[in-house]
């Protein structure tokens, strides 16, 4: 009555943090720390700007975007990277991030089978943000999770990519900042992604929703590089106003990149995608049009960040984030971490495991994990992080 490839997905990681804890009764009413639901508030005159167009609920949003929309987008990725993009080809407004990075993959993806044929594959970082996984399996490909371990740099090696799984690639996700390390790209790497990307004949998905919480220098994104490196040819990049603008509810996100992609792409978001409010549409330019806000978010969670390695010392693999706002520390064993926290303090942190792909062992780079959110603001971040390192100590 459903299908079949669902059996190949477990449940999303939230969902499994609940099932962990159920049983358990948290021991206080300490902060969760396992979801990057950003808590900030977003500009004080964001509402005043959506209720100028509040008239524009009425109708029906345009599933390609206002051309307001599109022209903001486009202007603030030249402003970031320096590159010139076409609004009206190479810009597409997308409900979030979460929904398109799930359906492109379902556009991209040829899984017509072939007797005989095993079916194509889709690359991804391990551990990973879960939707990469669910849109591989429903598109009817073979997830292949490439490690993402301190060993590599929290990137995956791309030069240690089975021949095997390349030649059959039609689809590679990459995150950057990653999630949930917070590692960066840098220039060479997203080169050479892109370099097999042309030579294997599969599309690059450049993830870059964290790119504006960065902690030092601005990272570098794909389409800077690809602008030195033969144009948008096989290239997608997503991001967000979620992050930036701790604006998750606004679902206002874009894909932008090679025009193709981006046609095929609209082609089917006309059937079935979601589409974004005109009066959120209005709001979205003007967050892209002002930076103040962005720096001040920013700066918030580098003294969030900094907190939390001031008290961690280093210990647990501690270590700074180019980007992102989350720690990513070895506690041996994430799950049994987890229920203790929760019971020792009511704190709820996601382990590792639940975002990473399993071996056919059973087992993952996230198992020794646990990742916390630093969302909150900086006085109740700071207040749960003195009882997770109190209760990290114990516990080692």
């Amino acid at each position: 009555m459903v299908n079949a490839r669902l059996d190949a997905l477990h449940e999303f990681a939230f969902a499994r943090l609940a099932r962990l804890l159920a049983d358990v009764p948290p021991g206080g009413d300490g902060a969760d720390l396992s979801i990057g639901d950003p808590k900030g508030a977003p500009p004080a005159w964001l509402i005043d700007r959506i209720a100028e167009r509040a008239d524009a609920f009425r109708g029906y949003p345009p599933p390609q975007g206002t051309p307001e929309l599109r022209q903001a987008i486009a202007a603030w990725l030249e402003q970031r990277y320096a590159v010139r993009l076409d609004a009206e080809r190479e810009v597409l407004p997308v409900a979030g991030t979460k929904e398109a990075l799930h359906l492109v993959a379902s556009v991209m993806i040829d899984p017509v089978p072939v007797p005989g044929r095993p079916p194509p594959t889709v690359l991804m970082p391990n551990p990973l943000y879960q939707v990469y996984l669910g849109a591989a399996v429903m598109a009817g490909a073979e997830p292949v999770p490439l490690p993402a371990t301190a060993d590599t740099g929290f990137l995956p090696d791309l030069d240690a990519i089975p021949a095997e799984a390349l030649g059959r690639c039609q689809l590679c996700y990459l995150c950057s900042p990653s999630n949930p390390q917070g590692t960066a790209a840098d220039a060479a790497y997203w080169a050479r992604a892109l370099e097999l990307a042309r030579r294997h004949g599969f599309v690059l998905v450049a993830d870059e929703c964290y790119s504006e919480i960065y902690h030092a220098e601005p990272p570098k994104g794909a389409l800077q590089v690809a602008a030195g490196t033969g144009g948008l040819d096989r290239l997608v990049v997503f991001n967000s106003l979620s992050k930036r603008s701790n604006a998750a509810g606004l679902r206002v996100g874009f894909m932008a990149g090679d025009p193709a992609l981006i046609a095929a792409t609209l082609k089917v978001r006309r059937y079935g995608g979601a589409t974004i409010p005109v009066p959120l549409q209005h709001a979205a330019v003007a967050l892209l049009e002002d930076e103040a806000h962005v720096e001040a978010i920013r700066a918030d969670y580098t003294a969030k960040i900094d907190d939390g390695l001031a008290r961690l010392n280093g210990r647990y693999g501690a270590f700074r984030p180019a980007g992102g706002f989350f720690l990513w520390l070895d506690v041996g064993d994430g799950e049994a971490v987890a229920r203790e926290l929760w019971a020792r303090a009511g704190i709820k942190v996601v382990p590792g495991r639940y975002l990473s792909a399993e071996a056919a062992d059973g087992r993952t780079p996230g198992d020794a994990y646990i990742r916390l959110a630093l969302v909150h603001d900086r006085a109740t971040t700071a207040t749960a992080l003195d009882a997770v390192v109190h209760h990290l100590d114990r516990l080692s």
